[in-house]
């Protein structure tokens, strides 16, 4: 799971944006940020590249922190 729809909200920058950023269709782009397919590690760097983030801001983490 992936937090790129989140992370475009809070900089207020939509999906048409970030898909001209990563040379990737709307659609590519969209089910991305719906969780509908994951992109390839290359991609999700470019992603953090472009939105100025720390590529790990992108992702949910695996287990709970609290817990370790």
């Amino acid at each position: 799971m992936n937090r790129i729809k989140e992370i475009l909200i809070q900089q207020g920058r939509s999906q048409s944006w970030l898909s001209k950023g990563i040379g990737k269709s709307y659609v590519v782009t969209t089910n991305y940020c719906n969780n509908k397919a994951q992109p390839s590690i290359t991609v999700l760097f470019r992603i953090a590249e472009i939105l100025n983030v720390d590529v790990r801001e992108l992702l949910e983490p695996t287990r709970d922190k609290s817990k370790s």
